[in-house]
């Protein structure tokens, strides 16, 4: 049976996702929503939606994410690297990663779910883009898979950490101080300066004595954090 999807707008999506497939059907089912193929196999067509391949892109997003994770931030605890990975997969940042590919433009879709721009959705944009996932892995290889998805994920997670989106930075300092045995880490108020209602504090984060970060801030907890932010670069993170 021929696609529902013209081969001209098989080629543009594949060139932008920089993989030819060799079972285009693959592909095809992996843009098939659930509202076309219901609609589909009522009139006699049977039609397979997108909610398999969905159910093994989750999987295969989360092995990718995890995996380039724990290899790019050897030093970031277990608690970090899952806050970290919650929102590279989320929703909300699957949606984006389809939208630079302009997905939407090529998922079928029932009459109702098109009457609403359900290709706008971000939930139907996200599970487009996990069924992706897997219709690449199950056509070519993980690799190929890591080769269309990192360079989306990599800069999500780099703008995750830099933005502050995560664990405060105290908790991640002092988590990655504990695996050294023995090593203390303090935090000294150096300066207190203006008026008592718009004082500015300035502290410096100690390790053992040395001083590996210095940071200010309105209170005290502020100028601890953005202290404990600098240190994070002595280990080679936020920097």
């Amino acid at each position: 049976m021929s696609s529902p999807i013209e081969t001209a707008q098989l080629e543009l999506l594949q060139s932008r996702i920089g993989h030819t497939f060799s079972d285009i059907s693959l592909l095809t089912t992996a843009l098939t929503h659930a509202s076309y193929a219901n609609e589909a196999t009522s009139k006699g067509e049977l039609t397979n939606s997108n909610e398999r391949l969905e159910f093994l892109g989750d999987s295969v997003l989360s092995l990718v994410v995890s995996r380039y994770l724990y290899e790019e931030y050897p030093t970031l605890p277990e608690g970090e690297l899952s806050k970290i990975r919650s929102q590279t997969v989320c929703e909300k940042t699957l949606a984006i990663f389809a939208r630079s590919i302009s997905l939407g433009d090529h998922i079928l879709l029932g009459h109702g779910e098109q009457q609403n721009k359900g290709n706008e959705r971000d939930s139907i944009l996200a599970d487009a883009f996990e069924a992706l996932l897997a219709a690449i892995y199950l056509d070519a290889s993980l690799d190929d898979v890591k080769a269309f998805l990192l360079p989306y994920a990599s800069e999500q997670i780099r703008k995750t950490i830099e933005t502050h989106h995560t664990m405060d930075y105290k908790t991640m300092l002092q988590q990655i101080v504990q695996q050294s045995s023995g090593v203390i880490l303090d935090y000294c108020i150096v300066s207190e300066r203006g008026p008592a209602h718009r004082r500015v504090f300035e502290v410096e984060a100690r390790l053992d004595g040395n001083i590996i970060g210095t940071g200010t801030g309105s209170s005290k907890r502020e100028a601890e954090q953005n202290a404990a932010r600098v240190g994070l670069t002595y280990f080679g993170i936020c920097e």
